[in-house]
């Protein structure tokens, strides 16, 4: 695993008012991708705020227990055979497999790992999310 973080994912309760909050800090909402889910490029980083209830069924973890804290990193790959990879050097380090790779209903790879602490991460590929030479990724224009 390249030492990187892709995307920073905030489980919140009303996605309307946490958008509203963000943009009122001066970000700026990706406009081509609004259905369920903000996005705002935060220098290499993408910002995502996506409904709480949601992010932790994607993980395949209940939402109201000791186990999910609201907050899933993401580490996005360049091809889906690197999905499973990582999620196996996840194990081998000691991080226990959350949910196991498989297809994203948005199209490209995912599965989802707890680190030795039990914060989440999202393993995933996205050919619509481009990584450019340096580890920097970039929402789609």
């Amino acid at each position: 695993m390249v030492p990187r973080v892709s995307i920073v994912t905030l489980g919140v309760d009303d996605l309307d008012r946490a958008v509203r909050f963000y943009e009122a800090m001066g970000l700026t909402r990706h406009a081509g991708i609004t259905d369920g889910v903000a996005f705002f490029q935060m220098g290499g980083i993408i910002l995502s705020l996506f409904p709480r209830s949601e992010l932790a069924k994607d993980a395949g973890i209940h939402p109201d227990g000791s186990g999910f804290s609201g907050v899933a990193l993401a580490y996005n790959t360049r091809s889906q055979a690197e999905v499973d990879a990582v999620l196996e050097q996840a194990v081998a380090a000691g991080g226990t497999i959350v949910r196991p790779a498989g297809r994203a209903f948005w199209g490209g790879r995912t599965g989802y790992f707890a680190d030795t602490e039990g914060h989440l991460w999202e393993v995933a590929h996205n050919p619509a999310f481009p990584i450019a030479a340096d580890g920097t990724i970039t929402l789609p224009a």
